[in-house]
């Protein structure tokens, strides 16, 4: 490994460590509605929304009523952003005089947005205005991560024997205690780092090689700190963060990490802090990081071992650059891949299906899992959805009856949680199995397993709300607008109502006394089944279409075989 590499890593990995406890015990406060330092600025403000709005912010809602009012208001943004797209050129703000989105890509647009996906089939800087990116993506980019985070809050409460709460307070709390502060001060970071941040016109060019070009800019430093610390991942330029104005240095590139882990990360602790049992919490953070650091090496010694079909030709050890940034090299590009993957973020700064077979393993391991820390709140549900399978795994194989927190897991919480695990994998293998039986569709694609590749992952991204894409996915087609449109929406709401019901479920439970027969979730030998039971459970689920696209893909081309 590289000096370079090895010294971003440690930097990285260092970050999240610090802050894992400080950031997660004040994500916990937030999530029990403790007082914080912010109070004072904003709890007179949003005491006057309640009253206006009419909302009762001591009145705890239902798993249903929760459920009602998350999907009543985004269903109310994506209206909005539908007709603002449509619309966009009777808007403001729009210097370039852009035309309105087509109906299906409008569609596709405001659900990527409003679903915490941001999977991007229109080039940004040549397609949207500054209101559309600004006051319409901008505004999905604040609400959908916050959304996650409320959901969380609640599920976290109902573990801990507290009721769910009331979601429109924990909407607000989630954007104005931990995505408003955090993003001003990375923004004003990046913007003093060289990132751009104006509502000017484009800059028109004139190259010494001759004719005019125009160079995109706008409100981007802003943009970059609510992408990545939502996890939204939508890039204000097509490029993303390969592009230098969205990140022009490996200190930006190192920032965009630390910023897409924050909340992802210290959640991990908040779940600890919330339930009293931090023991428990570090059992998990364990097993999330190993996965982690089995993705930063599947994505980077692959690309430095080099293409096999270039080794032959004498090139050996000639690391893969195809598509990877000079300005961060194989390293730096390396652990924004894995870590994009890992928080379910999906920005990129290099192209995904530029990295060899074996490598593109690291992305899959990220979506298929959708638990790798994973984004703002849902990644934790998801994890915790792993783990309440494995305790009723390990329930049977010992003749125990499962228990969770004190709280008995039977088959109302064991038949929820399955549906919520099933949804992500039904929506992936059944999008790609239609896919790939449409002609007209897959004739558009790369020949052999790379076309599966690209289908399978383009699926796989929209299930897991991540965003990223293979450049060989022919996204802007209608059949991918409308049909990625439909997988962002189930996968990203379906999983989080079910989870709902179960922590009502286990909130209605009485808490049973620790016997000799409890089993303990807080040992390092309930960490090695959880990871175990995580690998199994998937393996299962997606490793027959994996053998038929990239695991064939690797194999080919050590024969030497492109497509």
């Amino acid at each position: 490994m590289s000096l370079d590499a090895a010294a971003s890593w440690v930097a990285v990995l260092a970050f999240f460590a610090v802050i894992l406890k400080p950031v997660g015990r004040y994500m916990g406060r937030v999530f029990t509605g403790q007082r914080t330092l912010l109070d004072p600025v904003f709890s007179p403000l949003e005491r006057r929304l309640w009253r206006w709005a009419g909302i009762d912010p001591q009145a705890s809602m239902t798993a249903v009523q929760y459920g009602t009012a998350l999907l009543a208001t985004n269903a109310l943004w994506a209206v909005f952003a539908y007709l603002a797209l449509r619309a966009q050129s009777h808007l403001p703000f729009n210097p370039q005089h852009f035309p309105g989105l087509t109906p299906p890509l409008a569609f596709n647009t405001a659900v990527s947005f409003v679903t915490n996906t941001n999977w991007q089939a229109y080039a940004g800087e040549n397609t949207l205005s500054y209101f559309s990116q600004f006051g319409v993506l901008g505004f999905l980019q604040w609400v959908s991560p916050a959304v996650g985070l409320a959901a969380l809050a609640a599920f976290l409460r109902a573990l801990a024997g507290r009721s769910l709460g009331n979601y429109f307070v924990d909407l607000t709390r989630a954007i104005t205690r931990l995505l408003l502060p955090a993003a001003v001060v990375l923004a004003v970071v990046l913007a003093a780092l060289g990132v751009p941040e104006t509502l000017a016109a484009y800059v028109h060019l004139h190259p010494l090689s001759g004719g005019s070009t125009w160079l995109p800019r706008g409100p981007i430093a802003s943009w970059e700190a609510i992408e990545h610390l939502g996890t939204n991942g939508g890039g204000f330029t097509a490029a993303n963060s390969a592009n230098p104005l969205e990140n022009p240095s490996p200190l930006t590139n190192l920032l965009e990490i630390a910023a897409m882990g924050l909340f992802p990360v210290a959640s991990f602790y908040a779940f600890g802090y919330v339930t009293g049992r931090p023991r428990a919490a570090w059992t998990l953070i364990a097993v999330a990081a190993a996965f982690y650091l089995a993705m930063l090496a599947l994505a980077y010694f692959p690309e430095v071992a080099g293409n096999p079909v270039l080794n032959r030709l004498g090139l050996h050890g000639t690391a893969n650059w195809v598509g990877k940034e000079l300005r961060f090299g194989i390293g730096g590009s390396a652990l924004f891949q894995a870590s994009s993957l890992a928080f379910t973020t999906g920005s990129v700064n290099a192209a995904p299906d530029s990295m060899v077979p074996l490598s593109t393993l690291s992305l899959f391991l990220g979506l298929l899992l959708n638990m790798v820390f994973g984004g703002d709140g849902v990644g934790l549900l998801n994890f915790l959805m792993f783990v309440i399978l494995t305790v009723f795994l390990l329930g049977l194989m010992v003749g125990r009856t499962p228990e969770f927190l004190g709280k008995k897991i039977e088959t109302r919480e064991v038949s929820l949680t399955a549906l919520a695990f099933l949804v992500h994998p039904l929506l992936i293998l059944g999008a790609t199995a239609l896919a790939v039986s449409l002609p007209a569709v897959h004739d558009t694609l790369n020949r052999g397993p790379q076309g599966l590749t690209e289908i399978l992952y383009g699926f796989a991204s929209t299930a897991a709300n991540n965003g990223s894409a293979m450049g060989g996915l022919e996204a802007g087609a209608p059949f991918y607008l409308w049909a990625t449109g439909v997988v962002m929406l189930i996968g990203r709401y379906v999983s989080i109502l079910l989870l709902l019901l179960v922590g009502e479920s286990l909130l209605a439970k009485k808490a049973v006394p620790e016997s000799p027969g409890t089993m303990h979730t807080d040992t390092p030998l309930f960490g090695g089944a959880l990871f175990g039971a995580i690998l199994v459970l998937n393996a299962l689920t997606f490793l027959p279409v994996m053998a038929l696209g990239p695991v064939a893909e690797t194999y080919l081309l050590g024969a030497h075989r492109l497509f």
